[in-house]
């Protein structure tokens, strides 16, 4: 599996590359391979063109020398060079840990319970949403009606009508979702439920397809979300992700607006909404 997947890995960045994004003559007529060539990257690492092919056969295991080399020679990014240790197998040598089922730690659930106003998730292990706010209910989708098993922020984007609708730019939050659930993949790619997982969305939907085998990766902590609420309207809103610091791969997920804006005032129409419904119970 690990091997297979750093081929596979290094294979796409160097197809994503050109002769001259590396500082490499381009030859004047048609190339006959996307990207650069084997010898190529071959050449930019300072390692025999035999060598870098039996690595992308999964034939031989790279040291941590060969992949900061080649990190280097298929300018990676931060997120895409952690990517590559990760599927190396060379970043984590402590034994693995029992799977066990996901629970909320308090403090994540009292950090929910204290954000009234702003929308806010925890999110676990392949980004399956594990607790919410009421007023994350009332932006993304009543998770609270959903069965377990289907309470996950990706699959939520790609088969819940009313989640698609919500973005703005379903496109792009899409695949930087998907780009985001392969960093995590990295860290337990043995994951029986991963793979369930991707194996149903793959099926079920061509861009999730496209998009898990590009091997983008992201782990991006923040940002800014473009939303249009089926009640509230249009919605610009800071997202931000704050890590457990237990190592248990809990995240906190929480959704802003700038203070005196039209999406302040629709967050807080949301709020007193929520407020409203669980006071009718």
């Amino acid at each position: 599996m690990t091997s297979s997947e750093l081929g596979a890995f290094l294979k796409a960045r160097r197809a994503s590359l050109t002769p001259y994004a590396v500082g490499l003559p381009e030859f004047d007529g048609r190339r006959k391979v996307k990207g650069l060539r084997r010898e190529e990257v071959a050449q930019l690492a300072a390692i025999s063109v035999d060598y870098y092919t039996r690595l992308e056969q999964g034939r031989v295991q790279a040291s941590a020398a060969v992949l900061a080399t080649l990190s280097r020679a298929l300018r990676l990014g931060d997120d895409e060079e952690t990517y590559l240790y990760e599927v190396a197998g060379k970043t984590d040598a402590r034994p693995r840990r029992r799977r066990g089922t996901q629970k909320v730690r308090p403090a994540m659930r009292r950090l929910l319970d204290q954000l009234t106003e702003s929308p806010a998730i925890v999110l676990g292990k392949r980004m399956d949403v594990l607790a919410w706010n009421h007023t994350a209910a009332a932006l993304f989708t009543d998770f609270g009606a959903l069965p377990p098993a289907r309470r996950n922020y990706v699959s939520l984007l790609f088969t819940e009508p009313a989640v698609r609708d919500l973005h703005r730019d379903w496109r792009h939050d899409a695949r930087d979702a998907v780009a985001a659930l392969r960093m995590q993949a990295a860290a337990d790619p043995d994951d029986p439920e991963l793979a369930r997982l991707v194996g149903e969305l793959a099926v079920r939907d061509s861009d999730f397809r496209a998009w898990w085998a590009e091997r983008r990766v992201n782990s991006a902590s923040y940002g800014t979300k473009h939303y249009h609420h089926r009640v509230v309207g249009d919605l610009t809103l800071d997202c931000d992700v704050w890590a457990s610091p237990d190592g248990s791969g809990q995240q906190l997920m929480v959704v802003t607006a700038e203070p005196g804006t039209p999406s302040h005032d629709a967050l807080r129409i949301l709020a007193s909404w929520t407020t409203l419904i669980k006071e009718d119970f």
